[in-house]
């Protein structure tokens, strides 16, 4: 399965913020729309990320304030990414060994939407379940063994 495939499920919507933008502005966004992430653009290039983790860092630091800092103050400057043509298997480990939760599908320069850990996990799971159910009706249905020619058929 490819990073496409997932994109596909999930629809073309893509939620983004412009590098000035205050970071209240940007969590009253992801608030608003029950997202972890910002897709950070800048004259239509990815610039960065901005997630939830960025916003509790920011937080914590600075004794729960936010003053009147600027998504560019806090975002991630260079969040890993990926392909359409991306396989699932190279997506998992990556995500698991830099502990990312978002990461934004490239296709070349031009951001082609953002996918989460939360995406791979039910993509990975509806597949096994796909494969389950195929492999339960073939059980299901396996054909009773023919006495062999050759073979004697005792009452």
């Amino acid at each position: 399965m490819k990073v496409s495939d997932i994109l596909r499920v999930k629809g073309g919507t893509l939620y983004t913020i412009q590098p000035d933008e205050s970071l209240s502005r940007a969590i009253e966004t992801m608030a608003q729309f029950d997202i972890g992430s910002l897709a950070v653009m800048d004259r239509g290039e990815l610039a960065g990320m901005l997630t939830f983790r960025e916003v509790i860092h920011t937080l914590a630091q600075n004794g729960g304030s936010l003053g009147d800092r600027t998504v560019s103050a806090v975002m991630d400057r260079q969040p890993m990414s990926c392909t359409p043509e991306t396989e699932l298997e190279q997506v998992r480990p990556l995500m698991l060994e830099r502990h990312s939760r978002y990461m934004p599908v490239m296709d070349g320069k031009m951001l082609m939407g953002v996918i989460s850990f939360y995406d791979v996990a039910k993509a990975v799971v509806d597949s096994q379940n796909f494969e389950n159910k195929m492999l339960k009706a073939y059980i299901r249905d396996w054909p009773e063994e023919e006495t062999g020619k050759n073979e004697p058929n005792f009452p």
